[in-house]
């Protein structure tokens, strides 16, 4: 059964590796295509997020006022409010992670038993059956002995310094505002794709309208790319599925 999942996974990635091929050998010496600006909302099949709200309360009017519910100001505020509005995200990641663990363990265990005595019997019954080479004082002796080492270490750095504008796609029930972005820049052959999408409050939406990534809530961060040096920088198909398919 799982001899022909194998199978089938290999076949499939063999179709579609030639389908892709196929199109590279068509767009050789062309610059990759950039993707068509659409509805954000598209991106994700058109799913909204959903979180846990609060109890809902009544907004409270005043009589007479010239303080608007929910303003931050007399003056028009240019920070994004409303869905359609654009706000810049802040993405500074300097992420360093280090850690390392040793195990070891030793175990040594030692039984002997003997026969020395058997009603009697251990000369002269056991003598007839047994080789005359049988000792009853040695008649069992076991011994194991058992060790375990292993160390591990994880030394990881992360650096990542970009800047990008979304578009809010939704409001939630308690004035979040759902945002995502996304961008393409193509230079000569290489196309360079960053998406970023998540949860933000209207409050920490800075004066001059714009968000860092930690404060943001269910963040996705996506920098990637297409092109001829991404193509060079990957391993080829064939090689792909022996790393799937073998055991070793």
């Amino acid at each position: 059964m799982r001899n022909a999942k194998a199978i089938a996974a290999a076949t499939l990635t063999l179709l579609l590796g030639a389908c892709s091929t196929i199109d590279k050998l068509n767009a050789v010496g062309q610059a990759p295509d950039m993707t068509p600006i659409i509805d954000p909302r598209d991106r994700n099949g058109g799913r909204q997020v959903t979180m846990p709200m609060p109890r809902q309360e009544q907004p409270h009017y005043q009589a007479n006022s010239l303080w608007a519910a929910g303003a931050r100001s007399f003056f028009k505020d240019q920070r994004a409010t409303k869905i359609g509005d654009i706000v810049t995200v802040l993405i500074d990641i300097s992420d360093k992670a280090e850690m390392s663990n040793q195990t070891s363990r030793s175990r040594t265990s030692d039984e002997t038993a003997n026969i020395t005595n058997l009603f009697g019997l251990e000369s002269s019954a056991l003598g007839t059956i047994l080789p005359s080479a049988y000792n009853p004082a040695e008649a069992l002796n076991l011994g194991s002995e058992s060790t375990t080492d292993g160390q591990g270490s994880v030394n990881r750095k992360e650096k990542m310094e970009l800047t990008l504008a979304a578009v809010v796609t939704q409001i939630l029930p308690n004035g979040n505002m759902v945002i995502e972005g996304h961008q393409e820049v193509r230079v000569n052959f290489e196309l360079r794709d960053l998406a970023v999408s998540g949860i933000v409050r209207p409050e920490d939406i800075s004066a001059t309208n714009e968000v860092k990534h930690t404060q943001m809530a269910e963040a996705r961060i996506s920098y990637g790319g297409r092109g001829q040096i991404t193509d060079v920088q990957q391993p080829r198909y064939g090689q792909q599925i022996v790393d799937i398919i073998s055991p070793f």
